[in-house]
């Protein structure tokens, strides 16, 4: 499984993904790839106290960090998701926080390259 990016800018984004995992995990980050055509989908999971519905939108606003977020590490910037989705956007993708039970999930998807690009 391939997709056409950036080597670097995917470290980014995925190190910002797992930074936020592991500022939010009590325990356990698990990372999952694989391949649902036409995307690659890369998924980051951890088992803190996840993020509501309401606010799985705002983790990714500049600055935005929730009450939870400022009082567990005060020293975060609020920038890494924003930074990342900007990343996911760049090439092609999307990343969102989704629906999961015991914790938070972030899904990555990037389009697959085709067979000319690999």
């Amino acid at each position: 499984m391939c997709v056409r990016a950036s080597v670097i800018r995917l470290a980014r984004l995925l190190g910002n993904l797992l930074t936020n995992a592991e500022r939010h995990a009590h325990t356990k980050i698990e990372v999952v790839v694989t391949a649902d055509p036409p995307d690659a989908v890369l998924e980051v999971l951890d088992d803190g106290l996840g993020i509501p519905p309401e606010d799985r939108e705002r983790v990714f606003e500049r600055r935005y960090r929730r009450e939870e977020a400022r009082v567990r590490d005060p020293g975060g910037s609020g920038l890494g998701l924003s930074i990342a989705r900007e990343i996911a956007q760049e090439h092609g993708g999307r990343l969102y926080a989704a629906e999961h039970h015991g914790g938070a999930r972030f899904v990555l998807r990037l389009p697959l390259a085709t067979e000319r690009y690999r």
